[in-house]
């Protein structure tokens, strides 16, 4: 069975990733649905306040009793998701376990090995427990039962497993063979797992044991290998391996498992200034209008926030009862159908208790506003710019970015562009300009303006007839396609450039740029600029500096050395084979991850080394077949490309303080 699309797409509760959560209450949390209004379910009542322990997760008594609510649930709230957990470690024989995940012997080492987040509070294992597994020893917590107890890393939850037999249990069985056998505990993932990283204006003195002071809960977490967490068990003799080692740290693939063949995993966001998040009126499947939201990256989840929410949760493991009768999570060879909302409330209790805490979420992360290098320990030695200069960049600013990087706009339309750089021009002067501003004017552009990868924007998933159907708006469903990109570099014949033709989508939505100075490299793959795996401001700022400079000099980007090769020969399972083919080192990973897996059979036919860059025939066949075939990743927004360089000094100078 073919494998190499197994791990594709997201397993990050990508509620924000690069979106929000907006407002919304008890009485209007998924707005209109496809069906019409939608209430709450008879049985769901508000979520009570829950209170922490660990000087209250580094918040101490900031937080209003909803407030902290919506913490507790950001932070450790599965949905159940549990269930689909153990679940996936036996369908994918042992390659994606959080069990294996979080076995304490790495404690000490999760951040330099994962990227992972220890828990405060959590100490390494001394020995293996009663069931022979190693796991972190842990202060409890005071959250209720329903929210698990801590598993060692922040944003996963340990529970006991009703269906656990100590008769048939043998751990080292299960480390190897986990088909068939249940676990002792079963592990859920919160959306902190994700989206709790460190505190850029209190970084950690030792990553690997952080405090909760040291941690931020919408930061994201920037130096998380999701790669690590699919490919665990792999060797570079498996393919698969090759998309995971490669995996840029801080990024997610929203289609891991509703997988659209779209390998191109997308950053994970900070969420900041959610209160001021603009919005935009969009046709609702029902022919109302309503001013939404534009989640995902390319501005798919677009029904309202909470719905937008609920999704998420059911793409990491929620509801997992229906929503594996909808999807193929393994392999993808099966055609998607829509997940039904209206079925989740009726049959999934974890849907309408998950529901029931998304106005305390909301409330919470409406708390968090931006982290300005000004506030952070020795960030006034970055910040000696003269004020003519920053004034400059201002200036600069205003006419290039704002139109776009602004969620303050002229308060009527103005067509003239010269009227609106000049409406801009004026209002960066107001000492109020940056004082709550998204950054972002959260509209859908087409790729071809932007000129950046396209893989993302290629995205199915929300499309008529797909799984989430019912989670995007008409508008969506009806924009314009992109129409025909060309000058794609290729890697085999790099003077015979390709071209495609984007028939659905093909859009990106405008990244905010708050706080931008602690959230390189960019992009929206975070294929802009170098990663430097530390958390320090210096580190940040390392990273802030070599990623602004290649945005505006395109000349110092990576290009063709971004795109993604196997580093060693490797094998690719395909179905109705007895042997995998051979795939040779320097082989484009996305030449192959972007094919529907169905079609590889007929691709590959007799062949049993898969010599892409030299075989011709071959090579055009799975060019043909390809959803995306753009490989390099860093490449477009060239925006700014043209100033003078004391222009693009003095726009960097204005744009770290932001």
């Amino acid at each position: 069975m073919v494998r190499q699309r197994t791990w594709t797409t997201s397993v990050t509760l990508l509620w924000l990733a690069g979106a929000g959560l907006a407002a919304l209450s008890a009485t209007r949390l998924l707005g209109t649905a496809p069906g019409g209004p939608v209430t709450l379910h008879a049985s769901v009542s508000p979520a009570q306040p829950v209170y922490g322990t660990e000087d209250d997760y580094g918040y101490g008594s900031r937080l209003t009793d909803i407030e902290r609510a919506g913490r507790d649930t950001w932070y450790f709230w599965t949905g159940g998701n549990e269930k689909f957990w153990v679940r996936m470690a036996e369908l994918t024989e042992g390659n994606v376990d959080l069990l294996n995940y979080v076995d304490s012997r790495r404690h000490g080492r999760r951040f330099r090995e994962l990227g992972a987040v220890t828990q405060p509070g959590c100490e390494a294992a001394t020995g293996p427990d009663e069931f022979g597994l190693w796991l972190d020893t842990c202060r409890p917590d005071a959250l209720p039962a329903s929210f698990g107890q801590p598993a060692g890393i922040v944003g996963l939850r340990r529970f006991p497993n009703p269906a656990f037999n100590p008769a048939t249990w043998n751990a080292e069985t299960y480390r190897t063979h986990p088909k068939g056998m249940q676990p002792p505990y079963l592990i859920g993932m919160a959306c902190g797992f994700c989206h709790v990283g460190f505190n850029p204006l209190n970084p950690p003195v030792d990553p690997e044991r952080p405090k909760w002071s040291e941690l931020a809960g919408a930061i994201g977490n920037q130096y998380w290998e999701e790669g690590r967490l699919f490919n665990l068990k792999m060797t570079p003799k498996d393919f698969r391996w090759h998309l995971g080692n490669r995996q840029p740290p801080g990024t997610s693939d929203t289609s891991r498992f509703a997988t659209d063949h779209v390998h191109n995993p997308s950053n994970i966001n900070a969420v900041f200034l959610l209160g001021h998040r603009p919005t935009v009126m969009e046709k609702m499947p029902d022919g109302t209008e309503r001013a939404v939201h534009h989640i995902l990256k390319d501005g798919a989840d677009s029904v309202g926030v909470a719905g937008a929410s609920l999704r998420v949760y059911v793409n990491i493991g929620m509801c997992s009862d229906i929503w594996l009768t909808r999807i193929d999570p393994v392999a993808g060879l099966v055609p998607q159908q829509p997940f039904r909302m209206a079925e989740a409330r009726q049959k999934c209790e974890d849907w309408r208790n998950t529901e029931a805490r998304m106005e305390a979420a909301e409330a919470f992360l409406k708390t968090i506003g931006p982290m300005h290098l000004a506030d952070a320990p020795g960030g006034a030695r970055y910040l000696g710019e003269p004020q003519a200069e920053v004034s400059q960049g201002a200036g600069v600013f205003a006419r290039e970015c704002a139109q776009c990087h602004s969620s303050k706009q002229p308060p009527s339309p103005l067509a003239d562009p010269g009227a609106r750089r000049a409406w801009f021009e004026n209002a960066v002067r107001e000492p109020d300009f940056l004082t709550n501003n998204f950054l972002s004017d959260d509209r859908r552009y087409s790729v071809r303006e932007l000129g950046t990868n396209v893989a993302r924007a290629m995205g199915t998933n929300a499309q008529k007839g797909n799984v989430w159907e019912e989670f995007s708006s008409e508008t969506y469903k009806q924009l314009p396609p992109a129409g025909t990109i060309v000058g794609l570099y290729n890697p085999r014949k790099p003077d015979d450039p390709i071209s495609m033709t984007v028939s659905k989508g093909g859009y990106y939505r405008t990244p905010s740029l708050v706080s931008m100075w602690a959230t390189a490299p960019y992009l929206h793959n975070n294929a802009l600029g170098t990663y430097v795996k530390d958390p320090s401001v210096a580190g940040r700022m390392a990273a802030f500096n070599d990623a602004v400079e290649k945005l505006l000099w395109p000349e110092k980007r990576l290009g063709v050395q971004s795109i993604i090769v196997t580093s060693t020969p490797s094998e690719l399972g395909v179905t109705g084979r007895d042997r995998p083919v051979q795939i040779p080192a320097g082989t484009p990973v996305d030449l192959i991850a972007r094919v529907d897996p169905t079609r590889l059979p007929a691709l590959v036919r007799n062949r049993v080394i898969l010599n892409l860059l030299s075989d011709e025939t071959l090579f055009r066949g799975f060019l043909r077949n390809n959803v995306a075939p753009d490989f390099v990743l860093d490449r477009g927004h060239t925006f700014g490309a043209q100033l003078k360089d004391d222009d693009k000094r003095a726009l960097i100078a204005y744009l770290k303080r932001m």
